[in-house]
């Protein structure tokens, strides 16, 4: 999936030396969790607006060099990778590092979330089934063969958990009639987590993108 064209270069980026009056104001009058800060035009880390409290407007940022955090991504960076930085971060920017660390711009949580929720996965009609199998017991392959073995298309699939050598996979699957392949699953001794129809998996779609909306207005 082509993200780079996501990259925004709207938001500021602060300099050590500079005081923390503007990051404080940013902070203040965006709902932007971190902002970046380079040293001498290199990439240093980015501070968090969970430190606002802390930011004394006569201060330079050098005085809070200790709080950056380091994480970051690149024009590379696949966009999974980039949803799991921003997980893993509790964060909704990320910078973008170019090869000599120096930032081209940002990736915004809403814009990746809105570029995954259009593709096909999401926007084409069929069923959502989980099942779980041992980690050493599946195969994409399998997956694909037990699927289109009941005249069903399978739309995308993915591992949506893993624990104590047992692996969740979500499957997206063409078919409004998940039966037979759920039976097929079982057979191959699948455990079935759960099965639904469009219908309902767009009603939990809607509530999951209704949260986030929540999330990032907060």
């Amino acid at each position: 999936m082509y993200i780079q064209d996501q990259i925004v270069t709207n938001v500021p980026v602060f300099e050590v030396s500079e005081t923390l009056k503007d990051v404080i104001k940013f902070f203040e009058e965006t709902t932007f969790s971190h902002v970046a800060v380079t040293e001498n035009g290199i990439y240093l880390g980015l501070l968090s607006e969970n430190d606002l409290a802390c930011f004394e407007p006569e201060k330079k940022i050098e005085d809070f060099r200790y709080e950056v955090e380091g994480f970051f991504v690149t024009k590379e960076t696949a966009w999974l990778d980039v949803l799991e930085m921003f997980s893993r971060n509790e964060s909704n920017i990320l910078p973008v590092l170019d090869e000599n660390q120096v930032i081209l711009g940002y990736y915004r949580l809403e814009d990746i979330v809105s570029v995954f929720i259009d593709t096909p996965f999401f926007r084409e009609p069929g069923a959502i089934l989980v099942v779980s199998t041992g980690i050493k017991d599946y195969s994409f392959s399998e997956i694909a063969q037990i699927v289109e073995s009941n005249n069903a298309r399978l739309l995308g699939a993915f591992i949506t958990d893993s624990e104590n050598d047992v692996v969740q996979i979500t499957l997206k699957i063409g078919t409004q009639s998940l039966n037979e392949v759920t039976q097929t699953f079982r057979r191959y001794n699948y455990t079935i987590v759960f099965g639904n129809s469009d219908d309902q998996f767009m009603e939990d779609l809607k509530q999951r993108s209704d949260y986030l909306e929540k999330y990032l207005n907060v």
